[in-house]
């Protein structure tokens, strides 16, 4: 099922959007394909997110000229040998009428043009060295890549951050539209995922089919695929385990539609089909803790509420099965809920699967709240008031990691309290992790990738098909 394709009306409307905000005139880049081994021979190109936001398509080398008279796009025109390589290219104004910008121009006026603004030009840094340094030579100022968390405060770079935030936090219409298509076919690989274990097969086989799913759909991947029975090692892109029967497995795979947007799902189901009962048990734990914190996506919650849910269900859902011993609160203020769930309860989901984190802490965190500087509770990547149009992911888990488990700076304060002795009887859950993609609105929080179960006996009838 192919994602819908966004009207070029609303990406006109997004640039006019974009001027009104910005006090100076904006230049962004599509930036420059990277090349693996040699120049030739480049990975596959992803244009910028910026820029897609205001154009929808992957250019490469292009670049966007927004003022609050002009809309204009800088494309390389077509080289000898391009039509042999490549195929055939849109002209100029074939460009122009599919992207309805006022002029397409070569780059190589794009100088001219600049110097004839007497304006200064704003524009929002890279995260590659090369496309970078294009930038800074054609503004004649340095641009640092990825440097969107140091800008200077007060600068038209600065201002047009904060312009972008404020167009980029909350959805429109079509970008809704672009996370719901991409939700539900990152649900539909984790679907054939779950169909595709067994014990004694591979890590590399089940990655191959839910990657495979997405491929058929027309989708790329949002970010590197996590397939692995080692879920207690959080970004874990290795695909070269075998399955055995008492494995869980970890999958956090999401498909990237056509236009750039992301979907990000993780579900952790048994290899064998049946979780065991003591799987079942922390399991449910951390699905109890999914749920709450889902629940807790509406306008005006505070994002670090929706963490600090997920973290008091934790502790007291391993309080019930002995894990901790002691009263939850004091527990939660010695630092225990980190020693299982040592990350933040999820992060904006947008252009990017972390969105505009380009931009760092700029775009996370609202004016005047940083940071804690408290394990666990420093990797929270989002402390903003939900507002309707906002998409977050809701993904709390449980890990034992050994390098946390055996470290006095983590598990000092709790002490005793963590019992160790019945923690011994959980020893087959490695790491467990549930996650959806959720939608903010005025009434109730919509789940983009329900399509995929996660209840644990709908996720064993998934698993037999």
């Amino acid at each position: 099922m192919l994602s819908p394709r966004t009207p070029s009306s609303v990406f006109v409307a997004r640039r006019r959007a974009l001027a009104e905000r910005s006090p100076n005139p904006v230049l962004l880049a599509a930036g420059l394909p990277p090349a693996r081994q040699y120049r030739a021979n480049t990975y596959p190109f992803r244009a910028k997110s910026h820029f897609l936001y205001l154009v929808g398509e992957h250019i490469p080398g292009a670049a966007l000229l927004v003022t609050r008279e002009r809309q204009i796009l800088f494309a390389e025109p077509e080289a000898d040998g391009d039509a042999l390589w490549h195929g055939p290219r849109p002209s100029f104004e074939e460009l122009r009428a599919a992207h309805a910008v006022d002029e397409v121009r070569a780059l190589a006026d794009l100088d001219a043009v600049l110097r004839d603004l007497g304006a200064p030009v704003a524009t929002l840094p890279t995260e590659d060295a090369r496309s970078a340094a294009w930038l800074s030579a054609m503004l004649g100022r340095g641009i640092t890549a990825s440097g969107g968390d140091k800008l200077d405060e007060g600068s038209p770079d600065a201002a047009l951050a904060e312009a972008m935030i404020g167009l980029r936090l909350r959805h429109d219409e079509a970008a809704v539209a672009q996370l719901r298509a991409a939700g539900q076919a990152s649900a539909r690989a984790h679907l054939a995922g779950m169909r595709a274990t067994r014990p004694g097969g591979t890590e590399a086989e089940v990655c191959g089919v839910m990657i495979g799913s997405l491929r058929r759909e027309g989708f790329e991947d949002a970010y590197g695929p996590i397939v692995t029975v080692h879920g207690e090692v959080l970004h874990n892109e290795h695909h070269h385990g075998a399955l055995a029967a008492g494995d869980l497995l970890l999958a956090d795979v999401g498909g990237e539609t056509p236009e750039g947007f992301a979907g990000d799902i993780t579900r952790t189901w048994p290899v064998s089909g049946t979780f065991s009962p003591t799987q079942r048990a922390i399991y449910d734990v951390v699905l109890a803790a999914q749920r709450a914190a889902v629940a807790k996506v509406r306008p005006g919650v505070r994002y670090r509420e929706v963490h600090e849910t997920a973290k008091r269900i934790i502790v007291e859902g391993l309080c019930h099965l002995g894990i901790f011993r002691g009263d939850p609160s004091g527990l939660l203020e010695r630092g225990a809920a980190a020693i299982f769930f040592p990350h933040g309860i999820g992060h904006l989901i947008g252009l990017d699967v972390h969105d505009m984190e380009d931009l760092g802490d700029r775009a996370g965190y609202a004016p005047g709240r940083t940071r804690s500087k408290n394990f666990g509770d420093c990797y929270l990547r989002l402390d903003r008031d939900l507002e309707p149009g906002m998409a977050v992911t809701i993904e709390p888990g449980f890990y034992q990691v050994p390098a946390i488990l055996r470290d006095a700076r983590y598990v000092g304060a709790v002490g005793d309290d963590l019992r160790r002795d019945v923690l011994a009887r959980y020893a087959d859950v490695r790491g467990i992790r549930i996650e959806d993609d959720v939608l903010c609105t005025n009434g109730e929080p919509e789940v983009l990738t329900s399509l995929v179960p996660k209840d644990a006996s709908e996720v064993e009838a998934a698993m037999r098909g």
